[in-house]
């Protein structure tokens, strides 16, 4: 039976650790001792007691919410197993932390936790179980209650022409009710983020239908000036013809061995993106899944690439820095659901080099300017902050064309397990600002794991070093809108089937719903064909990653 138990160690005198460990039997003491040194301050076994080093009445305790494994958990039971403590399965580090005398308990709690992921601890844990049920999954009543059964679903960012056409869908031609999974993947499926309904869309300006939309606009420079271009406007980045060069490649890909001198023709790569939503409502985390999605663009593009560099760049309002007046900066209101330009600046600066730091992909260059100003009776500004995040990267050139889905292929997970976390952020994303509740809003930030994404690009890389023998037939990274929009994505063409509950799971108190349009991230799809190329290669106790084959791809639409 799995038992619980604390261990402390003192940071400072406001700040101390508890390590939260779940065993299976007691320990011995010799094993306690190696476990203090992998926890200890500079492997000194003393740092760490039985007992809290801070007793006050002002102490508050906060730690990762139960229902889920934290990335730290996982790299902690992997050192644990290596040092052979096997019977240790999950250790868990909360933060015990001083309230200084005048400051409310409350406030200060608020201000020093990340309530998507955190909670506070009123006493020891005595067990990880959580004891809650999974929701089950539930009809919408559009048969009984019409349109309007729309309006009582949180988090909806459907317009009513989307309302009218499902209601007619469902209601008139399938004669039935949609389950709430049906309707909350469609909700983020065509929002303006997954789709790009809008830069697509017909213009209508001043009353005048213009003749190209804002993407053919766009696309015009390609189909005036196509030389050189490999991959533009599909497929994860762009790329452009490169050379063949000599480099230094593994011997074996995928296992230690010395580096070879090899021919190959690598094509530069650029991709970028915005994540402007997120890096509002949530600094931090909002710019680390920002970096980290961009990351995985590179490795998608193709049938997988190399990650070189990236770069950044920040729009805010006024930043009202403390002591430095500005006299064009004027004290205007902020919406409540997002941080300000100061804020933005320095902890989304923080989270886009944290990630990059912890990935090991260096930032190169990058960009900030701040605006907000009132102008003959309107304010003009980034309110709503632009995170930019540009990735450049290397394709091999025999490894520009994802293959088409065929029949007896499988669909694979490659990357960490399913959380409830960035829940609904394609969909919150496309909303007009306010329109959303603001604990929504910051429900859809997604949180980033750069050591797991790490491990998956190696997989990844050394698919890609294996040169004409590579494995991956069709790759696409986990974004907006979960597995449903990556899945859609892979067979979209051919169709497929996939068992939901064969996806790797780090919080068991996840819904269908949940498992399926949440965008944790730190993931892939791809296709592989699995009997004639990677039976071999398909071991999944063998990887330091959750991998898993979840169903095959037919010819046949389900």
């Amino acid at each position: 039976m799995t038992s619980l138990f604390q261990l402390y160690r003192k940071v400072n005198d406001n700040k101390s650790w508890c390590f939260n460990i779940a065993s299976s039997r007691p320990l011995t003491e010799e094993e306690l001792q190696i476990l203090r040194s992998i926890l200890a301050e500079g492997f000194i076994p003393e740092t760490v007691s039985t007992t809290p080093p801070d007793k006050h009445k002002r102490v508050v305790e906060i730690g990762p919410r139960l229902n889920f494994a934290t990335a730290w958990s996982a790299n902690m039971v992997s050192i644990c197993k290596a040092a052979g403590l096997d019977s240790i399965s999950r250790i868990e580090r909360s933060r015990r932390l001083l309230v200084p005398e005048k400051e409310d308990i409350n406030a200060f709690i608020a201000a020093h936790h990340d309530r998507m992921t955190e909670c506070r601890y009123l006493e020891p844990l005595q067990s990880f179980d959580t004891g809650i049920i999974p929701e089950a999954v539930f009809d919408v009543p559009l048969m009984e209650q019409g349109i309007a059964a729309f309006d009582d679903l949180p988090g909806l960012s459907m317009d009513e022409h989307d309302k009218n056409l499902y209601y007619d869908y469902f209601v008139n031609k399938q004669h039935r009710n949609p389950t709430i999974v049906e309707i909350m993947d469609l909700n983020n499926a065509n929002s303006e983020h997954s789709r790009h309904g809008f830069f697509r869309g017909k213009q209508v300006i001043d009353g005048e239908k213009r003749e190209k939309t804002l993407f053919a606009m766009v696309k015009e420079t390609l189909t005036k000036n196509p030389k050189g271009s490999k991959i533009a406007f599909k497929d994860n980045s762009s790329a452009i013809a490169g050379y063949t060069i000599t480099t230094l490649q593994p011997q074996q890909p995928g296992k230690p061995s010395p580096l070879v001198p090899v021919e190959v023709t690598f094509n530069p790569l650029l991709t970028a993106e915005t994540h402007n939503f997120p890096t509002g409502v949530a600094p931090f985390p909002g710019a680390e899944t920002g970096t980290g999605g961009r990351i995985r663009d590179v490795l998608g593009t193709g049938r997988g690439a190399f990650v070189m560099a990236g770069t950044a760049g920040y729009c805010v309002g006024n930043l009202h820095i403390p002591g430095y007046s500005l006299p064009w900066e004027e004290k205007l209101p902020v919406p409540d659901n997002l941080a300000g330009g100061l804020e933005i600046e320095i902890s989304a600066s923080d989270g886009a080099s944290d990630y990059g730091n912890k990935f090991g992909e260096p930032l190169v260059a990058g960009f900030t300017r701040s605006f907000d100003l009132q102008c003959e009776g309107e304010r003009w500004g980034f309110l709503k902050p632009i995170m930019f995040t540009g990735g450049i990267g290397q394709l091999d050139d025999r490894h520009i064309e994802k293959a088409e889905a065929e029949e007896k292929m499988v669909i694979i997970q490659v990357g960490g397990p399913a959380y409830r976390v960035g829940f609904g952020g394609g969909a919150a994303s496309s909303m007009m600002q306010g329109e959303n509740d603001s604990g929504l809003d910051f429900d859809a930030v997604q949180r980033g794991d750069a050591e797991m994404e790490q491990k998956m690009s190696r997989v990844v890389r050394a698919c890609c070093e294996m040169g004409a023998k590579n494995i991956i037939d069709v790759i696409h990274d986990q974004g907006a809108g979960g597995p449903a929009n990556v899945l859609k994505e892979l067979v979209e063409h051919a169709g497929g089937r996939v068992e939901i509950r064969n996806i790797h799971i780090g919080d068991p108190t996840m819904s269908v719903l949940e498992i399926y349009v949440a965008e944790y991230q730190e993931s892939y799809r791809r296709f592989a064909l699995y009997r004639s190329r990677c039976a071999k290669q398909y071991h999944p106790g063998r990887y330091p990653y959750p991998l898993s084959a979840w169903r095959d791809a037919t010819k046949n639409l389900y």
